[in-house]
């Protein structure tokens, strides 16, 4: 998430398979994606050359990602509450057809995620991880979009909210548990309140949308993806006001060291070069976030 989400182990994730199938093909494509959404039309095909760089281990194994499959359009159940769909989990499907590389996603608590990478329990983390310095200690980062945080509000903003300034003080905002808004964000708003903000964290981003058309939350801090499409489906319960800040790529977060890191650079690269990963975040409405080169630990 422009979201940190946290370190915390809470236990055991449900594993589900996933098939590599191409998401750009139509019988790819799920029934939750919102009806208006573009469908990819690029080709999503394997590069050899990468392919055989993939340790046989993992190539025999297959690759788990972890992703918390809460995060619409990034990672989200669809209609069946089975199958995982959203930008990311397109994103990922389509890494592991590049490598030739079967994919199995695993359902985890966002804290329980780089935990689980440092435990050798998944190979990559995938549900936007904000690439920072200090996750950088324990984990590395292959960045893939840009993505900053919004102010997501009740329909006609009543309270005049606005994403900077003081105008939080005093009142209670809800952000994902672990994320860069709970962690970051609001702590370093705090010191120029004079009546604090009162922080209402939750496990997943349903339930801080669900706190602001409830009224146990006066507004909500979300990255501006999710903030956008929760706005979007609520049915017009939910605005964002003003525009997004504090804009910073997301990462694929990879156990320190993995043979895996520099091959999910090249197959990004890959994507870039023939559409596929264009595709992917048009079929999202993603396109804004788009990023022009990939880096490997670019926190500043």
């Amino acid at each position: 998430m422009s979201a940190l989400r946290p370190l915390v182990l809470l236990g055991l994730a449900t594993l589900f398979m996933a098939g590599c199938a191409d998401p750009s093909s139509p019988s790819a494509g799920p029934t939750g994606v919102p009806s208006d959404a573009s469908s990819a039309t690029a080709a999503i095909t394997a590069d050899a050359a990468l392919a055989a760089k993939v340790p046989a281990a993992l190539k025999k194994s297959g690759i788990t990602i972890a992703s918390d499959v809460s995060y619409p359009p990034m990672d989200f159940f669809d209609t069946d509450n089975k199958t995982v769909i959203g930008a990311e989990a397109d994103l990922g499907k389509a890494l592991g057809t590049v490598l030739g590389v079967k994919v199995t996603f695993a359902n985890v608590p966002f804290d329980s995620i780089i935990p689980g990478l440092q435990a050798g329990k998944y190979q990559l983390g995938l549900s936007s991880f904000t690439d920072t310095a200090e996750r950088e200690k324990v984990v590395d980062f292959v960045t893939y979009f840009d993505a900053g945080t919004s102010l997501l509000v009740p329909a006609g903003n009543p309270e005049t909210l606005k994403p900077t300034g003081d105008s939080l003080c005093g009142r209670t905002v809800a952000v994902a548990k672990g994320s860069t808004q709970a962690l970051v964000d609001l702590p370093a708003r705090q010191k120029s309140c004079k009546t604090p903000i009162k922080a209402s964290t939750f496990p997943d981003g349903t339930a801080v949308n669900l706190a602001v058309t409830s009224g146990r939350a006066a507004a909500a801090l979300a990255d501006s993806p999710v903030a956008a499409y929760a706005a979007k489906q609520s049915g017009g319960k939910l605005e964002v006001a003003g525009s997004s800040y504090g804009n910073a790529p997301f990462g694929i977060a990879v156990p320190k060291n993995s043979e895996l890191t520099g091959l999910l650079k090249s197959a990004l690269e890959h994507l870039r070069t023939t559409g596929g990963y264009q595709s992917v975040l048009a079929k999202w409405g993603l396109e804004s976030g788009a990023l022009d080169t990939f880096e490997i630990n670019a926190a500043s």
